[in-house]
């Protein structure tokens, strides 16, 4: 063995350190210039973290963070995650997701009037147009402000502004905002991971994915009472319920969010078939709804009353259940069936359950009418365990 050779080895990591903290550096520069777009294909999209550098070179008041938490607390309320979107900020200051579309701003001056100032009087050679161009590749990419714990702040402490870096990465590089104290905004560069997060303000610059989407406790609130009545009085034998969940791990990288759990059953709810011409009367059914579970609620039992069957018939032999976490791509489907007691024999009606391919899975099968015979029931279903009730 080469007696030198230990020592190359050391100086190998020296140089592969060195190599890393000088990258880190670079990454953590701040530069208040224009922000950039991608160019080629890309030009009409903005980078995560130049709206990360952007954010934490604007002169943030107490009314700028009033207006972001307020904006991410009607969100949570909403049912959806804790985000404040670009869409929203232009169009609708301090506006959650879900909020209502005439929602009236409150704020003398808000956080878009920061952002339009800041790139008119830092472009050079982009006048009013291309800043107005940027704005809208903000609105369109579904750029978010994503404030992760919020509930925990304590009224005025300044954030630390990071971005999603993507590829499931558990930290990266922020830019921490504080008043020093001469009263001058100062911004330093700072490592951030959820454990930051949970203890300071953090806003994280990534992208939305459930607000095309009504969660469930926001879809009760929607209906009306004469609907809820008429409901209750029709003839029914049973109903089937989801009466809580508890997701025992996130699937994504915190920056990402919370997990968005699609909820989907199907069933022949109903079904009262005797004879062939009543048989065809009937077709299968399917349940489908969306439930946030923020990262601070992984491990605890979340209460949600779903109704998951409507008219839980002593006919009806098994449904198909399936839970998967929102990942996106392409649209497949889970080809499954649910069947009926018909003159002796089992019927199936098929049924073709969408999601994506991307998507995780978290359980899907068929549940027998007896799994709900005791009226109220649990079980684990893979990184779930889930309540149900039938009365």
């Amino acid at each position: 063995m080469c007696p030198f050779a230990e020592n190359k080895v050391d100086m190998k990591r020296i140089v592969f350190w060195c190599t890393l903290v000088s990258a880190f550096v670079s990454c953590a520069e701040i530069v208040n210039d224009y922000p950039e777009t991608r160019s080629g294909a890309d030009s009409d999209k903005v980078g995560l973290s130049d709206i990360a550098r952007l954010i934490s070179s604007l002169p943030i008041g107490e009314e700028q963070l009033g207006e972001v938490y307020d904006a991410v607390s009607s969100s949570s309320s909403n049912g959806y995650d804790e985000e404040y979107m670009m869409s929203d900020l232009f169009s609708s200051p301090g506006k959650g997701v879900g909020d209502s579309e005439t929602k009236a701003s409150r704020y003398k001056t808000p956080m878009k009037d920061l952002i339009e100032d800041y790139l008119k009087n830092t472009a050079t050679k982009a006048g009013a147009v291309d800043v107005e161009k940027y704005i809208n590749s903000m609105i369109d990419s579904g750029v978010q402000i994503y404030w992760p714990f919020s509930e925990n702040w304590d009224g005025s402490s300044y954030p630390v502004v990071t971005f999603d870096p993507g590829y499931g990465a558990e930290s990266n590089y922020g830019y921490e905002i504080r008043i020093d104290s001469g009263g001058a905004t100062v911004v330093d560069s700072v490592l951030v991971d959820e454990e930051l997060a949970k203890t300071r303000p953090v806003w994280v610059i990534n992208t939305n994915d459930d607000s095309a989407f009504t969660p469930y406790d926001m879809y009760l609130s929607k209906s009306s009472a004469s609907e809820v009545t008429k409901a209750a009085g029709t003839e029914v034998e049973k109903r089937l319920y989801l009466q809580d969940l508890t997701l025992l791990r996130n699937y994504d990288s915190w920056f990402g969010g919370a997990s968005e759990i699609f909820v989907k059953c199907g069933s022949a709810s109903g079904f009262k078939a005797s004879t062939d011409d009543e048989l065809k009367q009937y077709h299968a059914s399917l349940t489908d709804f969306m439930i946030v579970v923020k990262r601070k609620d992984i491990g605890k039992t979340i209460p949600f009353e779903a109704l998951l069957v409507s008219d839980f018939t002593s006919q009806i032999e098994k449904i198909a259940f399936f839970m998967i976490e929102d990942d996106g791509g392409t649209t497949t489907n889970w080809k499954c069936s649910a069947t009926v007691k018909y003159q002796s024999k089992s019927y199936g009606f098929d049924i073709d359950i969408p999601y994506k391919d991307k998507d995780d899975i978290i359980w899907r099968g068929q549940l027998a009418s007896g799994f709900f015979s005791g009226g109220e029931v649990h079980g684990r279903f893979g990184d779930a365990v889930v309540t149900f009730r039938l009365e």
